[in-house]
């Protein structure tokens, strides 16, 4: 069994600070007698997160940044032609600069399958009219097809959510610039986001491509993907994040520790690192695990 956990670690001065304080006895403990398999290092500034990554390459896929195609998953998975170049169209609240972009975390949103369905069938007909194919698969996840999305490299949204990411973003084509950002001003003047601003709501400004690509045969098993870090993490909640990186540590870390089987892939926002159980050596058994050696591991992610 592999077990992936994304932002293990995060890198801004106050999330390091709670990293610093982090108590990790069981995950101290695992480490003690756990061997690093592999290390996939990479940067901040990178399209794909290292959490994708490292699960994309669990099923078996080729891995280029930015075009991981989990929107053709997601489509195989829907029953839709398998033969299409698929992306995925998130409802977001955008926070735009001179020189950068973010996102507000969409999951904040509250976004609810009528208030989405009214949002996608509002923006179907500019996209349908251009010969794309569009499908609405969840309130934050619409699936788009066309062949422009192929071999087309996008960010993901968990790149721009909670901070702006300095960097020029890949060129998109003419024509998808021209769609989103009509959407934008169509989403501008909707009378859905009227309602929700009077009810204290944040207005869904635009639309997050991301996932492009045709689909690749899954050959690998997919891991357990423990997600609880991912909301404090986002929202520099690092309280909350603390809270529940020792809940996880207790709860999940605690039995590979004591001498379960498996992999543990521990991601940052730079680096995937796996770890892999060996047996412990004879003189394992009467050392204890040494105090903070999890959160120095964590910091090199």
């Amino acid at each position: 069994m592999l077990l992936l956990i994304p932002f293990a670690a995060p890198l801004s001065d106050a999330g390091r600070q709670a990293l610093q304080s982090l108590q990790l006895p069981h995950l101290d403990a695992l480490l003690s007698h756990w061997r690093e398999a592999g290390r996939d290092a990479g940067d901040e500034a990178s399209l794909s997160p290292p959490h994708e990554r490292a699960l994309a390459r669990a099923l078996g896929w080729s891995v280029s940044d930015g075009l991981i195609p989990w929107a053709a998953q997601d489509a195989a998975a829907a029953g839709l032609p398998a033969d299409a170049a698929w992306g995925r169209l998130t409802p977001v609240h955008l926070l735009m600069g001179s020189d950068h972009i973010g996102l507000t975390d969409p999951q904040l949103l509250g976004l609810t399958e009528a208030e989405s369905r009214e949002l996608f069938d509002a923006a179907a007909e500019l996209f349908t009219s251009e010969g794309f194919t569009l499908h609405w698969h969840g309130p934050l996840n619409w699936l788009v097809a066309h062949p422009l999305l192929e071999e087309l490299p996008t960010a993901a949204p968990d790149r721009l959510i909670g901070h702006a990411l300095h960097r020029d973003l890949p060129e998109q084509p003419r024509l998808l610039r021209r769609l989103l950002n009509e959407v934008q001003m169509l989403f501008f003047t909707h009378p859905l986001n009227a309602t929700r601003e009077m009810a204290g709501e944040l207005p869904v400004n635009g639309l997050w491509l991301s996932g492009c690509g045709a689909a690749q045969p899954v050959t690998g098993t997919a891991p357990r993907v423990d997600e609880r870090l991912r909301t404090p993490a986002l929202n520099e909640d690092w309280d909350a994040w603390r809270e529940a990186w020792a809940a996880l540590d207790a709860e999940v870390i605690a039995p590979l520790a004591g001498g379960g089987e498996g992999d543990l892939v521990l991601c940052g926002e730079r680096t995937a690192l796996t770890l892999e159980a060996q047996p412990k050596r004879w003189w394992q058994r009467f050392a204890g695990p040494r105090a903070g050696r999890a959160a120095a591991l964590l910091e090199t992610l």
